[in-house]
């Protein structure tokens, strides 16, 4: 870890010191930041945590006579945006783009977050940092590319009595929702959230299909090109094809060959390519993870 003069979109992760060490952040409160498990490649995510609740977690409670361990639960989901802005306009513009997420998704279909600017001391020169204070949802991953039929998506959360028929039909209204939802993002803004990345979609233990990663929407390019992100992922296409297999999970297999989406950007010849630059991706990113 570096001291807290470097800049902290450089580094590859970071700790409570190096969050509380930030000009705009309380030194002292009564929270606790703790690095998130899924860590993304476009910002640090990091948990926000009462720090008394931290406390018992590791240090534990008396509950008649056993110790317990209780584990510390987020209020919030704070993201520091690795993107460096070179004007006001331009982060302002990142930040419609993240909102045209909430023109097509409800509540329940995402993990809402209120972002906030902010000028970052670095090194005796103040620049601008975009972060987002995000709702935390407690859920588990959905898997789009091991998924098979609806029913698939129960064994992703183990229901804690109830009915599981109710909860099932709970999940297909609202993966079909969410589907519906996402397609008409694409057909009326041209744009899609990224869909494909590790952890980005969880299901609820209530059947709720969320959205947590809001933070890389790409726009819908039809070109023969493969658009890449400010990473080298080719998140458009990806997406579609992720939006296409949770569609097929939730006909049961079925696909509908004729939809105008699915017709351009599934194209053998181009999935083909398509899979080219995705390995080329992950072969970067781990050259970059290991060194020159």
């Amino acid at each position: 870890m570096g001291s807290r003069h470097d800049d902290i979109r450089d580094q590859p992760v970071i700790d409570h010191d190096a969050v509380v060490g930030l000009n705009f952040i309380r030194s002292k409160s009564a929270y606790f930041f703790r690095r998130y498990f899924r860590n993304g490649l476009r910002s640090h995510v990091m948990e926000v945590l009462r720090s008394s609740d931290v406390k018992k977690e590791t240090r534990g409670v008396l509950v008649d006579g056993i110790r317990q361990f209780p584990r510390a639960i987020p209020l919030k989901m704070l993201r520091i945006f690795r993107r460096r802005f070179l004007s006001f306009a331009e982060v302002l513009n990142e930040i419609k783009r993240v909102k045209i997420i909430e023109r097509y998704l409800t509540p329940q279909q995402m993990a809402r977050s209120d972002e906030f600017i902010v000028g970052y001391h670095l090194s005796g020169r103040e620049e601008i940092l975009l972060c987002g204070l995000q709702e935390y949802v407690s859920g588990e991953a959905v898997d789009p590319w091991r998924i098979g039929p609806l029913e698939s998506l129960s064994k992703i959360v183990p229901l804690a009595g109830g009915d599981f028929g109710r909860f099932m039909n709970r999940v297909s209204v609202n993966l079909g929702a969410f589907v519906s939802g996402i397609k008409k993002m694409i057909l009326e803004a041209e744009h899609i959230p990224d869909l494909a990345g590790e952890g980005n979609i969880l299901l609820t233990s209530t059947g709720d299909i969320k959205l947590v990663d809001i933070n890389n929407i790409s726009k819908i390019v039809k070109s023969r090109d493969i658009y890449r992100d400010d990473n080298g992922y080719p998140v458009c296409d990806k997406s579609v094809e992720v939006l296409a297999l949770l569609e097929k999970c939730l006909l049961n297999g079925e696909s509908d060959v004729k939809d105008p989406i699915y017709g351009f950007f599934l194209d053998p010849e181009r999935t083909a390519r398509v899979r080219e630059v995705t390995q080329a991706f992950h072969q970067t990113l781990q050259n970059g993870m290991h060194g020159d």
